[in-house]
């Protein structure tokens, strides 16, 4: 997979960041591995300036600064391979990209319909006699 100016991050259908305006840091992983994890530089650091992006207009930046900060950083060291933890610190940016940027449709209060109420109140009559008939008779 290229990292070049041709790949993108999809956020909307009208809305995409070029790749290249991320800023990557590699460094060693930590933990277990031996020659492998001390030699090579599979740690992926993805950092993306938001109000650097040449892009999208100011409205989306304001809105992306307002809930994620001045910049997105994504680590990955999941696997041995740099190429893989690239794809998916890409892959995550994105994910955090689309639910920042996610807008909730505002409930509408609704009622409960004549028939639905019927039904409950049905329901809880019915309990009620269950109930009832527990009960021990009682004496005059």
């Amino acid at each position: 997979m290229s990292f070049g100016k041709d790949r993108y991050l999809f956020i909307k259908p009208d809305l995409r960041i070029p790749v290249s305006e991320v800023i990557w840091r590699f460094n060693p992983s930590g933990g277990p591995g031996g020659q492998h994890a001390n030699k090579s530089n599979t740690r992926v650091e993805a950092e993306l300036v938001i109000d650097q992006l040449t892009e999208i207009d100011d409205q989306i930046k304001n809105l992306l600064m307002k809930k994620l900060g001045s910049s997105v950083r994504v680590i990955e060291d999941s696997t041995r391979s740099q190429n893989r933890n690239r794809n998916r610190a890409l892959q995550r940016m994105e994910k955090i990209l689309i639910t920042a940027l996610h807008v909730e449709k505002k409930r509408k209060p609704t009622k409960p319909s004549r028939k639905s109420n019927e039904k409950r109140l049905e329901v809880k009559k019915r309990r009620s006699d269950l109930k009832a008939d527990r009960k021990p008779p009682e004496l005059n």
